[in-house]
């Protein structure tokens, strides 16, 4: 009977072995992917992040960032975990799961609150931002943001076109008689800003475009991070199993 029971541990040991070797092998997966998110998030709209005076968006990024390679490093420390089974190398990962899911959890819930309150933050700031720092000396990434912002959506200004009235750039010698900056044309030419008509310019503006935006990509940063956090539960679970059906280690 004893044998038959020791048999019996031993095949649900392996079994459970095997299951969380596939899922740290997914779970290494999924950290290239929670990173990918991330990094692509924080470098090909990053000009975006600069017009935000906020900055919970971009730390929402940097946490998934941050959470991404540690999830690779601690799959990685999973599968010698699971495959030496030693119960210390299970317990240091089953606290990097934990640490890992309380940081995804944070991004998911720091992407919540910024969706909340994106809406009023860009009312308050875009308009400003375009009038009081768009061609200004020690403002060049606020005047490269500005200008793709208005080619890529196709809009000028915060709330329509004639917001550029107050642009402190419009009023200065350095305009050259532009109304609107060139990235408000529908051809983009040196000098097209100096005329104002709807068949020259776009004259929507960009802020519900840019709500819609990063709303977006609000969502798909906060259903990354809760997504693979609900994921972790199941390593977590598996990783207890697998701990107690070891052995304790002799002293």
């Amino acid at each position: 009977m004893g044998v038959y029971e020791e048999k019996k541990e031993t095949c649900g040991t392996i079994c459970l072995k095997y299951l969380l070797f596939t899922f740290n092998f997914l779970f290494w997966l999924a950290g290239g992917v929670v990173m990918a998110v991330g990094v692509w998030t924080l470098v090909e709209k990053s000009d975006y992040i600069s017009l935000l005076s906020s900055k919970t968006y971009a730390a929402s990024a940097y946490i998934l960032v941050l959470a991404g390679a540690i999830v690779m490093v601690t799959g990685v420390l999973g599968c010698c975990a699971t495959f030496k089974e030693q119960r210390r190398l299970l317990r240091v990962y089953f606290v990097l799961l934990l640490c890992i899911f309380l940081l995804e959890i944070l991004a998911g819930v720091l992407a919540y609150i910024y969706y909340q309150q994106l809406n009023e933050e860009l009312k308050q700031n875009l308009r400003d931002t375009m009038t009081q720092k768009y061609q200004q000396s020690t403002h060049e990434h606020i005047t490269g943001a500005v200008d793709k912002l208005q080619q890529e959506f196709k809009c000028c200004g915060s709330n329509s076109s004639s917001d550029w009235d107050d642009s402190l750039w419009v009023r200065s010698r350095a305009a050259d008689g532009r109304i609107v900056p060139d990235s408000c044309c529908k051809t983009q030419t040196d000098l097209c800003g100096r005329r104002d008509h709807p068949s020259n310019i776009y004259k929507g503006g960009c802020i519900s475009k840019l709500e819609k935006f990063i709303l977006d990509h609000l969502k798909i940063i906060g259903a990354v991070g809760v997504g693979i956090a609900c994921v972790q539960i199941i390593g977590m679970v598996f990783t207890c199993c697998l701990y107690r059906s070891l052995k304790a280690e002799p002293y």
